[in-house]
């Protein structure tokens, strides 16, 4: 059986599209999780649940097992909500400020798209201390292609299932994660695990 040793990744962003892979199997048996390869082949993120199959909390970690993001299921909430959390965000007066907080699109906007299709979901993205932008998710209501836009309707992240170079479709839990250019990576790993 082949070993997998993780080699460290120097950024979480790069200046052009980059494709991965995400195989929603853990790397360790008897847990629940997903790995996240490039297209070396090397672990970029890793997701494991020791505990839980279905839980409030997920930890994303690079290939050495550092926490990057931290995801946060709000239990008493109107509307399902999640937030994330960096392992370097900046607390004031004792509280930490999420990164991105994802919530379940309501309303006309929800209705049309559930019309075409697709699940909708809006998700805020703390750029820094003043500055907030809005991603929309698009879940197809088959579950085989996910999208990820930005306020203009620009194309940040596209999840899909995987397809060989002669054509062979892969299983459900092996999919392709298109990640435009100067888009953190971690970030979109963050809001596909809450999709």
């Amino acid at each position: 059986m082949a070993k997998v040793h993780p080699q460290l990744v120097s950024s979480c962003t790069s200046s052009k599209q980059e494709v991965f892979t995400l195989w929603m199997k853990s790397l360790i048996m008897s847990t629940n999780g997903c790995a996240v390869f490039d297209s070396n082949g090397c672990i970029v993120f890793r997701v494991d649940n020791y505990s839980h199959r279905c839980t409030t909390q997920i930890c994303i970690m690079d290939a050495t097992g550092k926490v990057l993001l931290t995801i946060l299921k709000k239990k008493f909430s109107l509307f399902k909500t999640w937030e994330g959390y960096r392992s370097t965000t900046s607390t004031e007066g004792g509280k930490k400020k999420p990164v991105f907080q994802v919530r379940k699109l309501m309303g006309i906007r929800a209705f049309l798209g559930y019309l075409r299709g697709y699940s909708i979901c809006k998700a805020l993205i703390r750029v820094d201390e003043d500055k907030v932008c809005e991603y929309r998710m698009e879940i197809k209501s088959c579950k085989q292609s996910w999208r990820i836009v930005d306020a203009f309707g620009g194309l940040v992240a596209e999840v899909k299932r995987k397809i060989t170079r002669s054509g062979v479709v892969l299983g459900e839990d092996v999919l392709t994660m298109v990640v435009e250019p100067h888009i953190d990576h971690s970030l979109v790993m963050g809001l596909v695990l809450v999709m």
